[in-house]
């Protein structure tokens, strides 16, 4: 398994996730991407990505966040076993993630989940990304935060089609950020 993170490139992300893979007797690794690299763009995700997933041609790769627009590039790459999107950015061919947002109707899709469960529609980093993390966690989470690098949201994600493995999509019942009915409707 090629744990692939979301936006900040921090394999910490996946602490958690990892440990458990291996414990089951898999082989599993949580990159660290050059995120706050402005000249690192997708192409260069999907390199770190490819030399950790070497010689294998059984790997799965997963993506969470913005770590979908990595993905596909990665399949077009080398052969995979699967790909597994967890509240994932999914993109379209030739998207960019810095589009997707209007693309995929985001910003209401979240403000409509929002209202509909009662808490504050307003943007805020403690509500949509924190909300159910114990304190403790997310304390040690800070000191792995970056910043993402525009140049991500600029390039597009080029690949021709997805490719014939099975994709699966993990979306959390109660994530506030992607929700879980915004979540399907870009799955499909």
């Amino acid at each position: 398994f090629v744990l692939i993170p979301g936006a900040g490139g921090a394999g910490w992300y996946w602490s958690r996730v990892a440990p458990m893979l291996a414990a089951a007797g898999h082989w599993a690794t949580a990159l660290d991407l050059p995120a706050d690299d402005p000249a690192a763009g997708l192409a260069a995700y999907a390199d770190h990505v490819v030399a950790a997933i070497g010689e294998s041609r059984d790997g799965v790769v997963v993506a969470m966040s913005l770590g979908g627009f990595t993905a596909p590039l990665v399949a077009a790459r080398v052969p995979l076993r699967a790909l597994v999107f967890v509240n994932a950015m999914i993109p379209l061919p030739g998207d960019t993630a810095g589009a997707w947002w209007e693309n995929t109707g985001w910003e209401a899709a979240r403000a409509e989940a929002a209202r509909a469960a009662g808490y504050d529609p307003a943007f805020d980093l403690d509500t949509y990304f924190l909300h159910d993390v114990p304190p403790d966690v997310a304390a040690e989470g800070a000191a792995h935060q970056r910043p993402e690098a525009d140049i991500v949201f600029g390039e597009p994600c080029s690949f021709a089609a997805w490719p014939e493995v099975p994709i699966h999509v993990i979306a959390g019942r109660d994530d506030r950020f992607f929700p879980l009915a915004f979540q399907r409707r870009v799955a499909r």
